[in-house]
């Protein structure tokens, strides 16, 4: 599910959502929706707000302005317990001197749960991560990956309408986020729980969100798809910071063609005539023998200056007239590839030539 179904109040709203801290407007003016088991990924670099604003959600913080609605009710002013959510923080936050059982427990006990139900509600959820033969032991028998399920357990044992996860991957290593943010992604899909995923690592949230949320300086820079975010970037910003990309400063003819140096391109985007920003994503230039004519397709020849092994990646760096473009190709055995030195020829699809205006930071 992307979002809610026509017709139909999403689960989650927030509305001119606003936080001030003296005179830093943190967050400004955010307003999205998320629907009825949507997982929204709020993406962006550090400092842009993202935590923040899953801070005022789950009731850690106030917010300045705005409203946030919970299934058609205004929850804005609501303290954390009475919002139906659960949070999974980036550092785990567990008692180390409670057992893995105590721990889930514990929000079931602040809740009057009785007692017979707290025991199987709290065994339940360790089956759902995979750690029903650890609950008798102590945070600091576990491994790091285990008490991030240890974490997502007591999150959901209070079986809650919202779930909240603030970088719940940051502190484990390159293995074991993948792991488990594949399996965060298969229990909220089972469960059918709304949730929304701060994240500053764009793979992983291209990976799991069915939405994302790209922030910069408070500021919502674009929402959309996996697919919209990466193959229609809204802004320079965001197609730089979602996946990689050559960025070059060129200039927008009244016809619609980008003159690079000495080449002239064609291009997608609506930037306006007069200085833009060329972006193009090193997976998307080929090989080729000859330059390619016709409609739809961009090409050059230049002259390799690096080339790297990566296993599965050769990373060339070809050099045309000036600019500098980055060209990464998949390796297969026995195919000759050119060396430094050597001249390459390439092409790519008009439609991959991104252009933007030019930013006031270019």
């Amino acid at each position: 599910m992307t979002q809610a179904a026509p017709g139909t109040a999403p689960h989650l709203l927030l509305d001119r959502l606003e936080k001030r801290f003296g005179t830093t407007l943190a967050v400004q003016a955010l307003s999205l929706s998320v629907g009825r088991g949507e997982l929204l990924g709020l993406l962006g670099p550090s400092g842009c707000g993202k935590t923040t604003t899953l801070r005022m959600i789950g009731g850690l913080m106030p917010a300045s302005g705005g409203r946030i609605v919970v299934a058609g009710r205004d929850v804005t002013a609501l303290p954390p317990h009475r919002r139906d959510m659960g949070i999974v923080f980036q550092n785990y936050a567990l008692f180390p001197h409670m057992t893995v059982a105590q721990n889930l427990s514990f929000g079931l006990e602040m809740r009057k749960v009785p007692a017979a139900e707290r025991a199987a509600r709290v065994q339940k959820a360790l089956e759902m991560v995979r750690l029903g033969a650890f609950a008798a032991r102590r945070p600091r028998e576990l491994s790091g990956g285990q008490q991030q399920r240890v974490a997502l357990a007591r999150a959901l044992v209070i079986e809650p309408s919202i779930l909240l996860l603030d970088e719940p991957l940051s502190n484990l290593d390159a293995n074991l986020r993948e792991e488990m943010r594949n399996e965060i992604r298969d229990i909220q899909q089972r469960l059918g729980i709304t949730a929304v995923f701060v994240t500053h690592d764009q793979a992983e949230a291209l990976a799991i969100c069915d939405r994302i949320a790209v922030m910069r300086g408070g500021v919502l820079e674009q929402l959309g798809t996996p697919y919209e975010i990466y193959e229609r970037p809204a802004s320079e910003f965001v197609a730089g910071f979602v996946g990689r990309a050559n960025r070059m400063a060129a200039v927008r003819e009244a016809s619609g063609a980008v003159q690079l140096g000495p080449l002239r391109l064609q291009g997608s985007g609506e930037a306006a005539p007069g200085p833009v920003t060329v972006m193009i994503r090193p997976h998307r230039i080929a090989l080729c023998d000859a330059v390619p004519e016709g409609e739809g397709w961009n090409g050059a020849t230049g002259r390799v200056a690096r080339s790297t092994f990566i296993g599965d990646l050769l990373s060339l760096e070809v050099e045309i007239g000036g600019a500098s473009l980055l060209v990464e190709q998949h390796t297969f055995a026995g195919r000759a590839m050119p060396r430094p030195g050597e001249a390459a020829t390439l092409r790519w699809r008009a439609e991959d030539t991104l252009v933007f205006p030019r930013s006031a930071a270019a």
